[in-house]
């Protein structure tokens, strides 16, 4: 099993829901965690749960849909938080509606969150792990980037494109030691999905956030080497 204890993690999205019930499990595991978000309330919140464990902890508010914001964010936690291991590219928004009855503000938003949020992440990331010749890059996409349904064609396209991404950045990256790994979970009972109306409010209906957070945390625990010979596997079949 891979020690994770002391490392440096960055999880978007890690406000609430499965960004928070991941941020949580990382601290739990002694790793330490910088989040993000666009609810500076919600983000002190989480914050003093994670010091609270007992590791460093901090964060940043951004829209990962901007790129100078981000560059610019992450650039101030190297700063004051130190080079970042493990990056969990979590946050995501989602909207529901046939391709003719969608507006095109929603759609562009959709992709643009959910695709060019995690490119401009990572991009800022990646050179830290690339020095280190080592490091973690998980992207969260789901079910519906496996198969399109009526009414998902936007959040669907996005999650088609984060596999494919992160898919290509494997095999970029693996011989710099660097693991990339896709997980592709059905609904989850995070606020987003609440706030959608896709939970019945029955716990045993459907994944929550805290087991999901268990599966990334098993992917980061794996034996490096093994992650490694396996990677197309995980990038594509977790």
């Amino acid at each position: 099993m891979e020690n994770i204890a002391g490392k440096k993690a960055l999880v978007t999205g890690g406000a609430r829901g499965l960004g928070k019930a991941t941020a949580i499990a990382l601290a739990k595991e002694g790793v330490h965690v910088a989040i993000t978000g666009r609810n500076e309330e919600l983000l002190k919140t989480t914050l003093k749960e994670l010091q609270d464990i007992g590791v460093q902890a901090t964060y940043e508010v951004f829209d990962v849909s901007d790129l100078a914001t981000v560059q610019e964010a992450i650039a101030k936690l190297n700063a004051s938080f130190g080079q970042f291991d493990i990056i969990i590219n979590n946050a995501g928004i989602a909207a529901f509606g046939s391709l003719v009855d969608m507006d095109a503000e929603t759609w562009t938003n959709i992709i643009n969150t959910n695709v060019l949020g995690s490119y401009h992440v990572t991009k800022a990331v990646l050179p830290q792990l690339i020095e280190k010749n080592e490091g973690d890059i998980i992207f969260v996409s789901s079910t519906a980037g496996l198969n399109g349904a009526a009414t998902t064609s936007a959040y669907s396209a996005s999650k088609f494109a984060v596999i494919g991404m992160a898919d290509s950045l494997m095999r970029e990256v693996r011989k710099h030691n660097i693991r990339v790994c896709t997980l592709m979970p059905s609904t989850i009972a995070s606020d987003m999905s609440k706030d959608l109306g896709l939970t019945d409010g029955n716990p045993e209906s459907v994944l929550q956030p805290e087991d999901f957070a268990e599966l990334i945390i098993a992917n980061l625990k794996l034996p490096r080497r093994a992650m490694l010979k396996s990677a197309s596997l995980w990038s594509t079949n977790p």
